[in-house]
């Protein structure tokens, strides 16, 4: 099974999607965890490029091939093996981030961006989605309160995030069925039980 989560920094994902491996763990279910961009000695480094402030110069469209390369080795690598595997695959981050972030966030050209993450991905689709909502001023809420520094991504502004989330909706509403869209104000420990009813059901 191949599960990834979804969702705007700050929006409980990462600290849901480590949950629910550690719930498949005790469950004595083989599970691998991995990030996007990252995941592999080669992406991790894509991703270094990615994030640096100081490549503020970088277009939006060499942005999005960035991403779509280190997917590409993510999924060869590491996804496909494990899936061959009947290891349980959690992604933080898989292809439908592009179409948010770059289709709707950069406004590149939505068709493309799905033809090259199909290849990239070599078709690849998660059979399960988690999409945590939470809406635009509490992202902005919690990282005063927890004092983080913007990486590149971060540093665009309100307007772009609000298109991403609506990017988000959008996949959601279009992928009904594997997305599952959960209100990311709720607590940590509604969720994670929200998370793991669905995830069982399929199991």
């Amino acid at each position: 099974m191949f599960i990834t989560f979804e969702g705007l920094d700050s929006s409980g994902k990462s600290t849901q999607i480590k949950l629910l491996e550690e719930k498949l763990i005790s469950d004595l279910r083989q599970v691998i965890l991995i990030r996007e961009p990252g995941g592999t000695k080669l992406s991790e480094k894509v991703r270094e490029i990615l994030l640096d402030n100081k490549n503020s110069e970088m277009n939006s469209r060499a942005e999005f091939l960035l991403f779509a390369s280190s997917r590409a080795q993510l999924v060869s690598e590491k996804i496909l093996p494990a899936i061959k595997n009947n290891i349980i695959v959690l992604c933080d981050r898989f292809a439908d981030s592009s179409l948010a972030y770059q289709g709707f966030g950069r406004r590149l050209d939505k068709i493309l961006i799905e033809q090259i993450n199909n290849f990239a991905t070599q078709n690849l689709q998660p059979d399960l989605t988690f999409f945590i909502d939470i809406p635009i001023r509490e992202i902005t809420r919690r990282r005063e309160i927890d004092g983080k520094a913007n990486d590149r991504m971060e540093t665009v502004g309100e307007k772009f995030f609000e298109r991403i989330r609506n990017g988000y909706l959008w996949l959601a509403e279009n992928n009904k069925n594997r997305f599952n869209v959960l209100n990311g104000l709720e607590g940590v420990e509604d969720l994670r039980s929200k998370i793991w009813k669905i995830v069982s059901s399929k199991l």
